[in-house]
């Protein structure tokens, strides 16, 4: 992903394969190596959807409604909630500068 300004408040897009958009979807940030507890996570949208899948959408950034993230490099985790499964998948790394 390309880096992100920690004064910057903008929404971060994660591609996510499979999903219709109906499902409850949540993002995570952790440190490179680590894996989300469930205190991580944070409620998201899906955009951008497709027959293939959809965007995990969630805002990042200063202020009320964002999730803040101090300048470092996080791994972004999504979890996408169905009525049967729940997998948790990496979404990548986010450099914040």
């Amino acid at each position: 992903m390309e880096p992100i300004s920690s004064l910057s408040r903008e929404f971060l897009y994660i591609p996510v394969k499979g999903p219709s958009g109906g499902e409850g979807v949540e993002v995570a940030f952790t440190n490179e190596d680590g894996e989300p507890t469930e205190t991580d996570w944070h409620d998201a949208t899906w955009d951008n959807v497709t027959a293939a899948g959809a965007d995990a959408k969630i805002l990042v950034g200063p202020g009320e409604g964002a999730v803040s993230l101090p300048e470092g490099t996080y791994r972004a985790w999504v979890r996408v909630t169905s009525s049967v499964e729940q997998p948790v998948l990496p979404g990548g790394l986010v450099p914040v500068i």
